[in-house]
């Protein structure tokens, strides 16, 4: 396959005050491009087939296959309680995994285990050890399958209690549990999140410490009504369901036990950005912090700009709603923080040998800890308005000062540009492996999609939370 020739950009000629931003240079001699994809993997490129909804799919098609076989073989269905343990233990696993993938140290390993290969494994392999950032798929179909089984465990119970004419505990705490997971996955769905962000964020938030608290409360009553005369405590303690728990409940409290209030210094370049330093710790490069002015109503996640060899680190924040509004144009001095730094999809850029950096507006941000640092030879595409009068020139020189070569696109001066063909044109000359994008939801889908269509590696955020 010729490497792709779309009508390229011209060279950005440069915005005031910025040096000019030619085309990228030729750092060395572009590698072969890939070979044409087989037109399974074109169809698997769409943004509707990504990893994340695979992943989701994998985990529905294994809990239909355990379905068939409890319903083919009988086994489920002829215990003496009528399958309730097995339906209940089914339901837990997936729930388990549902809250299990989230949890902080488990994204940073995952990220660590998958950045490990070398550079000279092939490119096809290092090229899906990238899309590790797609592992939210796994909570998505834990959550599904997790509810679907509670949902059969709950009619098989009003089947039992129906039957013997008695109403129970379990029953009532069972049928809150299943309306809690309903709204947890009701308000989950796309449409929902995206414009109701804080209501799906609260519901989760509070419905499932909700949850969490009524599955004790039923695994105390279930154990305790099958004991056969053995000690509570002794029962509880062989029961997997209270260990299971018992993991969830560390995992979901532990970002909360290293909840605390830090000063915070809140520079406003203009009123579309504020640059928050901290000094209370020192993030890895890649990394992300959640920080919250009401810390039970709603968090959000910025990407960590540590400067090497300095302690503290820098956030950018853009306009971007009415919390981000606000933060801007009231700064507050001291801001909540929780949990631990956490990896971002940049992380795999170590995956790759070069890699370009794809940023609009105040994606700069998660892209430019990378750039200092300079794991990776990398090469920058940046496309937003009047980044001096935006950013400031501190910020504007402070990139300028490690990619003198950055490909600035101004687009008060030139309007919007084709960020696939720029991506493609700086591919083409720099010779590298993998395209990151940092942008919109719906420019980073463009640019992912109509790269990787081309057999060219590239990776961008999920917004799956």
């Amino acid at each position: 396959m010729d490497r792709p020739t779309p009508s390229d950009p011209p060279a950005p000629s440069g915005s005031p005050g910025l040096p000019g931003s030619p085309a990228p240079p030729s750092h060395s001699t572009p590698s072969d491009p890939p070979a044409p994809l087989p037109w399974a993997r074109r169809i698997l490129s769409h943004p509707r087939l990504m990893p994340y909804h695979r992943l989701a799919a994998l985990v529905l098609v294994g809990n239909a296959a355990l379905l068939y076989y409890a319903l083919t073989t009988g086994g489920w269905w002829r215990a003496a309680d009528g399958g309730l343990a097995n339906l209940s233990y089914a339901a837990l696993a997936n729930v388990a995994l549902a809250v299990l993938i989230r949890q902080q140290y488990v994204i940073n390993l995952l990220f660590w285990l998958a950045t490990r290969a070398p550079t000279r494994w092939p490119l096809r392999l290092r090229w899906g050890l990238g899309k590790v950032y797609h592992f939210g798929g796994l909570h998505v179909g834990g959550a599904l399958a997790g509810t679907a089984w509670f949902a059969g465990y709950v009619a098989e119970l009003t089947r039992q209690a129906l039957a013997d004419r008695a109403v129970t505990a379990v029953l009532v705490l069972s049928y809150l549990l299943i309306a809690l997971l309903l709204a947890l996955v009701a308000t989950a769905l796309p449409p929902v999140r995206g414009r109701r962000h804080d209501l799906f964020e609260r519901v989760h938030r509070f419905g499932g410490w909700a949850a969490l608290i009524l599955l004790w409360a039923q695994t105390v009553l279930v154990v305790d009504g099958a004991r056969d005369g053995t000690p509570l405590a002794g029962a509880l303690l062989g029961s997997p369901a209270l260990w299971t728990l018992a993991l969830l409940t560390v995992s979901v409290a532990l970002p909360w036990l290293r909840l605390r209030r830090v000063p915070v210094q809140v520079d406003r370049p203009s009123n579309h950005v504020a640059l928050l330093t901290f000094g209370h710790t020192t993030p890895f490069a890649g990394s992300s912090t959640a920080i919250s002015r009401r810390p039970l109503l709603e968090w959000h996640s910025f990407a960590n700009v540590p400067a090497p060899g300095e302690r503290g680190f820098r956030l950018t924040v853009s306009r971007a709603g009415d919390w981000t509004g606000a933060l801007i144009d009231d700064p507050p001095n001291r801001i909540w923080v929780k949990g631990i730094t956490t990896a971002g999809v940049a992380n795999i850029e170590t995956l790759f040998t070069r890699v370009v950096y794809v940023a609009t507006g105040s994606g700069i941000g998660p892209v430019l800890p990378h750039l200092l640092a300079g794991k990776v030879p990398a090469h920058l595409v940046w496309s937003t308005r009047s980044p001096r009068t935006t950013y400031g020139d501190q910020l504007v020189d402070e990139i300028l000062r490690v990619q003198p070569d950055a490909t600035i696109w101004d687009t008060a001066r030139r309007g919007k540009p084709d960020m696939v063909a720029l991506a493609l044109q700086a591919w083409r000359a720099t010779g590298a492996e993998a395209v990151i994008c940092i942008a919109n939801q719906k420019l980073t889908r463009q640019v992912v999609h109509g790269l990787e269509r081309r057999g060219i590696p590239a990776y961008g955020a999920i917004w799956d939370s």
